[in-house]
């Protein structure tokens, strides 16, 4: 129960979340976000899979909201960072028998 005259200290949050896209799941992603209350400002970087964020929603809700909409989600880590750095720097030297690829 909350006590009269308790004041609320809004915190805002910037959230980075790594989600599997594929095709036009951004307009689906911002679509689920949309519908929470709180959510100021969605940035969306797809090559790497990454979404950032920001508002007054918890970063909880932000991720349930994601899941709900249909897409895989989880909180953005240091580990993703390392995997994308790798895979940008070695996808374009792609070499097996001595037969590029890329």
């Amino acid at each position: 129960m909350i006590a009269l005259g308790t004041q609320y200290s809004f915190q805002r949050f910037t959230v980075e979340l790594k989600v599997e896209m594929v095709g036009i799941h951004e307009k689906r992603l911002r679509k689920c976000l949309s519908k929470l209350k709180g959510i100021e400002k969605v940035e969306v970087d797809a090559n790497s899979q990454k979404v950032v964020v920001t508002g007054y929603a918890h970063r909880n809700k932000i991720l349930k909201a994601v899941r709900r909409g249909g897409m895989k989600a989880d909180f953005w880590s240091a580990q993703n960072e390392l995997l994308n750095a790798y895979a940008s720097a070695s996808y374009g030297s792609l070499r097996f028998n001595n037969i590029n690829f890329f």
